[in-house]
């Protein structure tokens, strides 16, 4: 498998509003909470080890929300890696919780600033580098939420604003009240139905930020071309996916996460897999006909 006790990233750079950047191969810290996303880890001694390996690993980006836990994800990050020191830190908000695996979308501006305050609080600093919303609320008008954005941005509260499960018109009315650095929608070799988006993420430099990046589906079964390409370079599916991933565009920033130092390593090792083109092209075929 494709893993060394010197495991590094080398996913490349990418700068996030063209003046923030950052290694491509980030973490997601969604999966550091407890079940359904609620409430502490099951062990969190493994999840503080986990995060606290990332710097060693080459990991400066990581992302979480106010909803994971909800707060815990945020306050553990804090609790490992105070005061970050080169590490970026994005954070979301617009999502209520009101138990395990439940979500509800709250875009009110009053709610989105206040969670944006507290969500700084927890994590320690003045500024949130990068904001994200985390859902559109169709249940408030577009442009009071982004208007609420523009405004924590115009005051300081946060650097780069970033938008969540978007769509290209939603991306273009954003703009037009704040730069938005970037996207993060469901995208991996199984599901490539934010094509569109990415390509118009690549086009004007917007980061993309592929959420449940490693899953394949049938693509890994048994006796598939990916586990055929995956065996060819001694590593498993889930790293050719990643591998996949960071081929497939310049503005990519794979978030894949886990509670575990030994997954964690795994996906860093990732990073060092070369695709042929032939490959790569394989598999884009392969998941084209999924999607």
């Amino acid at each position: 498998m494709a893993t060394t006790t010197a495991v590094k990233n080398h996913s490349g750079v990418f700068s996030i509003g063209g003046d923030m950047p950052v290694n491509r191969l980030g973490f997601g810290a969604m999966r550091i909470t407890g079940k359904g996303v609620w409430g502490e880890p099951a062990d969190k001694e493994e999840a503080l080890r986990t995060l606290r390996k990332l710097p060693e690993l080459g990991i400066n980006f990581i992302d979480t929300a106010d909803s994971y836990g909800p707060e815990v994800s945020e306050r553990l990050i804090r609790e490992a890696l105070y005061p970050y020191k080169g590490i970026v830190i994005a954070t979301k908000a617009g999502l209520a919780r009101t138990g395990p695996d439940v979500w509800v979308a709250l875009g009110r501006p009053e709610y989105l600033r206040q969670q944006a305050i507290l969500s700084a609080r927890r994590l320690g600093v003045e500024r949130i580098d990068l904001w994200q919303l985390h859902r559109i609320d169709s249940k408030v008008p577009q442009a009071e939420q982004f208007d609420a954005i523009k405004a924590m941005q115009s005051e300081g509260l946060i650097r780069h604003v970033g938008l969540s499960e978007v769509n290209v018109r939603e991306i273009e009315a954003a703009q037009k009240f704040f730069k938005v650095a970037t996207v993060q929608n469901r995208y991996n070799l199984a599901d490539r139905s934010s094509e569109d988006v990415l390509d118009y993420c690549e086009k004007h430099g917007i980061g993309f930020i592929p959420w449940f990046p490693l899953a394949a589906g049938d693509l890994a079964k048994p006796g598939s071309r990916l586990e055929a390409i995956a065996k060819s370079h001694d590593a498993v599916p889930s790293q050719i996916a990643l591998a996949w991933l960071l081929k497939r565009s310049p503005v990519m920033l794979p978030i894949p996460g886990t509670s575990k130092v030994k997954h964690l390593e795994e996906n860093v090792a990732g990073t060092n897999i070369e695709l042929s083109d032939k490959e790569f092209a394989e598999l884009s075929a392969l998941s084209k006909l999924k999607s």
